[in-house]
């Protein structure tokens, strides 16, 4: 395992360790890929209000593209939920690290904050099958001074034949949106009984669409984020649709079937 240690005093952070892990290949036709480790730690800061960024994400030596493509949608995920008005990059680790270390010193100026700003930003392989990487993208952005942070998820669904990644559109058959959120909806019903909620609860957070799928082997997992369809007590709700479900409105392609 290869490792740095950087810093970067003039840039407002210190790279406490980056590092690039031996390759990991779980299948000798499959996508290989390698695990990520960086921590970017704001310098020059109050003790114990020090703003702080970890990464642990995966690269593919052999794919630029795939690599591109999963460290460009942790960073958007790390933007949490924003006015728009900051302009974050996502063409690195370390520059995201910059942004954000600066705006936690510049949210420090306006209030006194009893902890300190962070972000985790996480890929990690959810499950590899019939020629599937279903890639698990995970965000936690937590700024000095709030109540708690915000978790966001989302699936990067590869197809190893093909070499890139496939959307829900790519994965069900034409004119099937329909017949898909109909067995959401199923989906739905198990999971509030499963909670042991009542229609009032329906109705405070109605169910919606969802594009956020993972073709797992059993069934497709569609998760929600916190507060999309339940409160952020409940955490980030995942429905399960069983494959057979799914017969004539997937893909066989995406359901183990070919």
């Amino acid at each position: 395992m290869a490792c740095r240690n950087i810093a970067l005093l003039a840039a407002g952070l210190v790279v406490l360790a980056g590092c690039q892990a031996e390759e990991t290949q779980l299948q000798t036709s499959g996508i290989a890929y390698e695990a990520i480790e960086e921590s970017f730690v704001e310098s020059d800061c109050p003790a114990e209000h020090c703003a702080k960024v970890e990464v642990s994400a995966l690269h593919f030596p052999e794919s630029p593209e795939l690599s591109e493509q999963l460290r460009t949608r942790l960073l958007v995920m790390g933007q949490g939920i924003t006015d728009g008005e900051a302009e974050w990059p996502n063409d690195s680790w370390e520059a995201y690290a910059e942004t954000f270390i600066e705006q936690a010193r510049e949210e420090r100026q306006y209030a006194l904050a009893h902890s300190a700003s962070w972000v985790r930003l996480e890929a990690q392989v959810l499950t590899r099958h019939d020629d599937l990487l279903v890639i698990e993208l995970g965000s936690y952005v937590y700024h000095a001074g709030q109540a708690h942070g915000m978790p966001l998820t989302a699936f990067m669904v590869i197809d190893e034949r093909l070499g890139q990644v496939v959307t829900l559109d790519d994965m069900l058959l034409d004119g099937q949106e329909a017949a898909f959120y109909e067995a959401l909806i199923r989906a739905h019903e198990r999971w509030l009984r499963e909670l042991e909620q009542d229609d009032g609860f329906a109705a405070n957070w109605p169910l919606h669409e969802s594009r956020n799928v993972a073709p797992l082997e059993s069934a497709w997992a569609v998760r929600y984020n916190v507060y999309e369809i339940a409160p952020y007590a409940v955490g980030q709700p995942e429905l399960h649709i069983p494959i057979d479900e799914l017969e004539g409105i997937a893909k066989p392609r995406y359901l183990g079937r070919e």
